[in-house]
């Protein structure tokens, strides 16, 4: 006589895993929803700030000042040069700088670069050293408007790691342009 196999056993197994697998595979898309969700809302509200700006230096203020609580960060620098000027601003305040500074800074860098590092961009002054994850956003402008670079800076190591978040700070990027060039040309 012949031995009986039961499947069942192997099935219920089988099952379970499967039952297990999208489970966690469910648990990870409600995570990422959820914190999608929350970038999107920093990412709102650091645009209607900026929005509100009331002068150019208020931009530059809100930019560097504000932009770090309302999204979660621990810096925000931004460097702009148009012809033979250039400025960087932080939480320090602004410096002029030579404009091939922020010129070089942008060399290769098209729309987003997010990535964890040792040290942060220069870009940050001082601040640079406490940087372990940042975005570098480029700005893109058409002269006479400045183009240049907002780079975005935490000290976690965790950090800016999605397509998602990236398309999110381009946004943030394209507005951050017009608003400046609603202040350096007015009447546009």
């Amino acid at each position: 006589m012949g031995t009986v196999i039961s499947f069942e056993d192997k099935a219920l197994a089988n099952l379970r895993a499967r039952v297990a697998a999208a489970e966690e595979a469910n648990q990870d898309l409600i995570a990422f929803a959820r914190g999608h969700s929350g970038a999107v809302h920093s990412i709102h509200g650091a645009v209607l700030a900026a929005v509100e700006a009331e002068g150019f230096d208020h931009l530059i203020h809100i930019v560097t000042q504000e932009w770090p609580q309302i999204l979660g960060l621990d810096a925000v620098a931004l460097g702009l040069f148009a012809g033979d000027k250039g400025m960087r601003a932080d939480a320090s305040g602004l410096q002029f700088v030579e404009p091939r500074i922020i010129e070089h800074s942008i060399g290769g860098l098209e729309g987003v670069v997010l990535r964890g590092v040792e040290r942060g961009h220069p870009l940050f002054g001082p601040a640079c050293e406490l940087i372990r994850a940042e975005a570098l956003i480029r700005l893109e402008s058409a002269p006479p408007l400045p183009t240049g670079l907002l780079a975005l800076g935490q000290r976690g190591a965790q950090g800016f790691e999605t397509r998602h978040g990236s398309e999110l700070l381009v946004f943030l990027g394209r507005v951050l342009t017009r608003c400046m060039g609603r202040w350096l040309i007015p009447g546009d």
